[in-house]
């Protein structure tokens, strides 16, 4: 048996065991509702509703609430000096399909719902990651320690590069090649 739901502004096409992202709901985590907003349902028999088939519900179970990925948003116009820059998360509401059912027939799912919590698992990986940085490890040696082995080896003098009288040269022969044409243009 499968059904198509609508919520948010959009419909879905739903099975018993389903999981599904829908625009945000402002149920809480965990908990379990009917959508009543059922446009049709199928299976050995259909059923077409005008708008909505009657005595018809899906019952879903809220699994996550959270952001999506960030999008960027980048708006220019060449040659104007025109560019801005966004970014944008949209949040979302992840369902569990538990059921469908209609006139006295159910379809449930086998498999139960696994409720996240994302914002409850982000603060336990951040406080993982401070304690590790602030305890001391057993396999690092202090900084005196690595000093005292490792000698440092101290750079080469570089030598510094002969300059040559032939720039000296190229530049006088200019110089007199200019003051040449000087003196003929005065003389003429």
């Amino acid at each position: 048996m499968y059904a198509i739901i609508r919520t948010g502004g959009k419909q879905y096409k739903v099975q018993p065991g389903d999981i599904i992202r829908v625009e945000k709901l402002e149920n809480a985590l965990g908990t379990e509702f009917d959508v009543t907003d059922v446009l049709l349902v199928g299976g050995e028999t259909a059923a077409v509703g005008s708008p909505t088939v009657e005595n018809a519900k899906v019952t879903v179970v809220v699994t996550k609430q959270t952001r999506d990925k960030k999008v960027v948003i980048f708006k220019k116009k060449r040659r104007q000096g025109y560019r801005r820059f966004k970014t944008h998360r949209q949040p979302f509401t992840e369902l569990f399909v538990k059921s469908i059912s209609m006139d006295g027939k159910t379809a449930k799912a086998d498999e139960t719902a696994n409720v996240i919590d994302v914002d409850a698992e982000r603060k336990n990986r951040i406080a993982a990651r401070s304690e590790k940085k602030q305890a001391p490890s057993e396999s690092k040696e202090p900084k005196a320690a690595k000093k005292a082995k490792a000698p440092v080896k101290k750079a080469a003098p570089k030598k510094a590069a002969k300059k040559t009288g032939t720039a000296k040269k190229k530049a006088g022969a200019k110089k007199s090649a200019k003051k040449t044409v000087k003196k003929t243009s005065k003389k003429a």
